[in-house]
């Protein structure tokens, strides 16, 4: 490297974007974020090497996506890509090192732009990349406290509650951290049921007016299911009229974030006005759908509601009970959605239902509901999945 290091360059920003990555999931989540960014967008699979070996041949202009996952001299490489880069050329690294000292040595001696380590996530390359592509006036950044990630069905039945009780569970386990599950469903509800406890009162007056709702107001309707998961949810006689107000709905939510690492919503949907807002701070909204064509309709229709909100495309969409009797081939799905869907869930029978039943989470108990919701549960949390089983103790142990 010399007596001093080459400097890849942080100049102008462009919105052409080439990014090279080792493997497939980093390249699906690039993809999946970073049309929302540019329209000069190329994504490939390759080693830094790679990069290299295109630098040396082509006059690249804008932002470099760079893996150094696997290479044994991380920074001898960078150094050696610094040198094909045009003085133009604004270069984020990706790889599997978490160490800070190896970040800080990057940003500050190499003078790369932003590094992230491996598993991707969809909020992380929005949050850290996405600022280095459109410039950071044009990014909003994330409200304060814990992430909030809203389910909704496309259509009644395709399974969003089921799958919110058992992410909400599973990121309790897997991550580790605490967990808020808020069913804004206030009249059929079935978050609690699902999760075997009774609704507290005095949710709807908290969504009714700001004033009634903080801290310890909502800690006293939180029903605890375990040290790290808490349900909020309410069961209103349907001859009641709900009148939410848009404010009092935005906080409820900001006070379970700063009190939780994760909240997890169950939203109706189509989201009534006043619950609109949370598509917007929200960050991620996960639609859950069928394999049948309504879902398909309504899932489009949907993200498009999300997206004309939130000024993006912050949606992850999850074909539930997927080769089911009767549905949708995936051909005809993916053709429907315009792609593919981001997760898909097979059909797993009758075993979901009944744990529903039991009201027991079933991904505490199926090792294929568990390996089915690793992605989902890997995009919001940012923790690695690695599939495990549970042992027979630990099965019977658990509630």
């Amino acid at each position: 490297m010399g007596d001093s290091p080459a400097t890849v360059s942080t100049g102008p920003l462009s919105s052409s974007v080439l990014a090279i990555v080792s493997d497939e999931q980093s390249e699906t989540v690039l993809r999946a974020c970073l049309r929302d960014f540019t329209e000069n967008l190329r994504v490939r699979r390759g080693a830094i090497a790679t990069a290299i070996a295109v630098l040396e041949k082509e006059a690249v202009d804008g932002v470099l996506i760079v893996d150094v996952t696997g290479s044994s001299e991380p920074m001898r490489d960078l150094d050696n890509l610094a040198r094909v880069c045009r003085p133009n050329l604004r270069v984020l690294v990706v790889g599997d090192n978490t160490d800070i000292s190896f970040y800080r040595a990057l940003v500050n001696d190499l003078g790369v732009a932003e590094y992230l380590p491996k598993p991707l996530t969809r909020g992380g390359v929005t949050r850290l990349f996405g600022p280095h592509i459109v410039g950071t006036a044009t990014f909003t950044a994330p409200s304060r406290g814990g992430r909030a990630i809203l389910f909704c069905s496309a259509r009644g039945g395709a399974g969003a509650t089921t799958l919110a009780v058992n992410v909400a569970s599973h990121l309790a386990t897997l991550a580790h951290t605490h967990v808020a599950l808020l069913d804004l469903h206030l009249q059929a509800g079935a978050v609690a049921l699902m999760m075997g406890t009774k609704p507290s009162q005095g949710l709807r007056p908290a969504l009714e007016a700001p004033g009634r709702a903080d801290g310890l107001f909502l800690d006293r309707v939180s029903v605890v299911v375990d040290d790290r998961l808490k349900v909020i949810a309410a069961e209103e006689s349907f001859d009641v009229a709900l009148e939410f107000s848009e404010t009092a709905v935005v906080r409820v939510v900001d006070l379970l974030r700063q009190r939780s690492n994760f909240v997890i919503i169950d939203l109706p949907c189509p989201p009534p006005p006043a619950m609109r807002a949370l598509l917007a701070e929200a960050n991620l909204t996960v639609i859950v759908l069928g394999p049948d064509l309504v879902g398909v309709r309504n899932a489009l229709a949907m993200r498009q509601l999300v997206t004309s909100i939130a000024d993006k495309d912050n949606t992850y969409t999850v074909l539930n009970r997927a080769g089911m009797h009767g549905g949708l081939d995936m051909a005809l799905l993916t053709k429907g959605l315009g792609g593919k869907p981001d997760l898909v869930v097979p059909d797993l029978g009758r075993q979901v239902l009944q744990a529903e039943q039991l009201g027991v989470p079933a991904v505490r108990k199926m090792d294929a509901l568990r390996k089915a919701l690793g992605p989902l549960v890997q995009e919001i949390s940012g923790v690695e999945h690695k599939a495990t089983s549970w042992s027979w103790l630990e099965r019977i142990t658990r509630k």
